[in-house]
């Protein structure tokens, strides 16, 4: 055998073994180029953020942009002028779909921001311009996860002059006395000037509404004592007077509607509101009712197996009862909130003190962990604990109604809320309970009560210390079946005139002071 004949067996061993070398050597390098490459992402992927979600909440008291994410956003913002606009960087975002429809979110209504404009100002860099309407003072802070939301970045736009709750009163009452006088002069005409059919007797009236015929007609008398009803818890004969009775502390000036007796000087009684002229050269007070319609904007509250979110019912059950409370001659109401939008606990508080409020209701529609629950219930606040595991399961799930609604709590002023939430007395808490069943004992007429009595629970929304005030869940939206009736406007009709009936029956048996001008 020759020489070249013993050589190429090893040549072809050895040309094998090199390829064998070569491929390994290229897959350690592609190995090496992907981790590479892996890690020079990884950084990029590190700092990523998505958007979730961008919502708008436009109202008058002020206007909310909530951006929420799934990391915690980084941003900058500025306030110019000349036009008025805010200016918002945010960091680490590229420009997606979300973002762009924040375009079409913003509605002509909106009383604070006229358009906005959505950009990649720079790599990673979204900017938004705000042109506003107006001068406004931004809020813009940051929420951690709470409830079924993730990272939440808050804008709220409040305009520089804030709308007083007290003034919007004042302007409802006067045009409520220029409808009054109207029908005053429509009265002084004679009947045989008028057209059309002679107009028939009016319909018998019950014991409230024959005092609250006296009562404007400056004439209050002694209270009528209410029409037994069955489970009707009523107040002793020999009870204290309640805080209706007691005189209104003094308040802000305000000019006076009506000045039968050319005094000048103004009835400063509850914050100087005063009646239409009465037959007795004398003038008394409307009566105020506040209504606190549960939850709003961010907040939905408690959403139904068929989609109802609680705070949509609550707000129509409140207009409901508004328009009845407007449409007597002697009352007059204040929402806390009129639109979906968010209004913090304390915050709805202070404007029912804001109006001197005589009453105050808050209205929801109640849910608890399993569907079979069912009824209607109002609560009163408890100083000592809850009446019942239902009743603080219920407090606590409204108490956090500012973690899910979202407030600032750098600017939150937590000595005055503490005080606030502590000037509950005795005497607030009695009355409330009082009140309370005047209006179980109505609405347990449309609705299976869940339980019996007024139940207490430490409700953050109750604690105005000179206002009587409760809380009425008017069924459990957890309740398929109540879910039906919570969605049907009969059913809400008659659950607002039912707590129109029971502020009415808790009027006529605690009349309020009905201040002349002469004294």
């Amino acid at each position: 055998m020759s020489r070249k004949m013993l050589i190429k067996p090893f040549r072809s061993i050895e040309s094998a073994a090199t390829a064998t070398h070569n491929w390994r050597r290229r897959q350690i390098l592609k190995a090496g180029a992907s981790t590479l490459v892996l890690g020079l992402a990884a950084p990029r992927a590190a700092w990523a953020t998505s958007v979730i979600g961008v919502r708008v909440w436009p109202a008058r008291d002020y206007t909310r942009v909530t951006i929420e994410s799934d990391q915690p956003l980084q941003n900058a913002q500025q306030l110019l002028q000349g036009p008025d606009r805010l200016v918002v960087d945010l960091n680490g975002l590229d420009l997606d779909d979300s973002l762009r429809n924040l375009v079409s979110k913003i509605t002509p209504n909106d009383p604070q921001i006229q358009s906005v404009r959505v950009g990649q100002y720079q790599p990673h860099v979204v900017r938004m311009v705000f042109d506003l309407k107006g001068s406004v003072k931004p809020q813009v802070f940051t929420l951690e996860p709470v409830g079924s939301y993730r990272y939440r970045l808050v804008f709220d736009l409040y305009p520089a002059v804030a709308p007083d709750p007290l003034m919007d009163l004042l302007a409802q009452t006067e045009r409520k006395q220029q409808q009054f006088d109207a029908r005053e002069n429509l009265r002084d005409v004679p009947p045989s000037t008028l057209a059309g059919p002679t107009a028939p007797p009016p319909a018998p009236s019950d014991s409230s509404d024959a005092f609250f015929q006296r009562y404007a007609q400056g004439d209050a008398g002694t209270p009528p004592s209410p029409a037994p009803r069955a489970n009707a818890a009523r107040p002793a004969p020999s009870a204290p007077p309640t805080l209706a009775q007691r005189p209104k502390p003094a308040a802000p000036s305000a000019p006076a509607l009506a000045q039968d007796d050319g005094d000048s000087s103004g009835d400063n009684d509850n914050y100087g509101f005063t009646t239409p002229k009465s037959g007795k050269n004398g003038t008394v007070r409307l009566l105020t009712v506040a209504i606190d319609p549960g939850h709003g904007g961010e907040d939905p509250g408690a959403i139904g197996g068929g989609g109802t979110y609680e705070k949509h019912i609550a707000l129509d059950i409140a207009k409901r009862l508004r328009a009845k409370i407007d449409a007597q001659p002697n009352m007059r109401a204040m929402m806390t909130r009129d639109a979906d939008f968010f209004v913090p606990l304390n915050v709805r508080v202070q404007k029912a003190r804001r109006v001197g409020a005589d009453l105050f209701v808050s209205i929801h529609a109640d849910a608890f962990t399993t569907p079979s629950a069912r009824g209607s219930s109002v609560f009163a606040l408890s100083e000592h604990g809850a009446s019942s595991a239902a009743a603080r399961w219920m407090a606590n799930k409204e108490n956090a109604s500012d973690q899910i609604g979202g407030i600032n709590v750098k600017t939150a002023d937590a000595a005055v809320n503490r005080a606030l939430f502590d000037m509950s007395t005795t005497a607030q808490i009695r009355d409330s309970m009082r009140y309370g069943n005047f209006v179980l004992n109505e609405i347990g007429d449309i609705n299976k009560l869940h339980k019996g009595s007024v139940e207490q629970a430490g409700f953050a929304v109750l604690k105005a210390p000179d206002i009587p005030s409760i809380l009425v869940e008017t069924a459990f939206i957890s309740n398929p079946d109540e879910e039906r009736r919570l969605n049907d406007e009969a059913y809400r009709d008659q659950m607002a005139a039912a707590i129109m009936k029971g502020i009415k029956r808790y009027f006529a048996a605690n009349p309020p002071l009905a201040k002349s001008r002469m004294t």
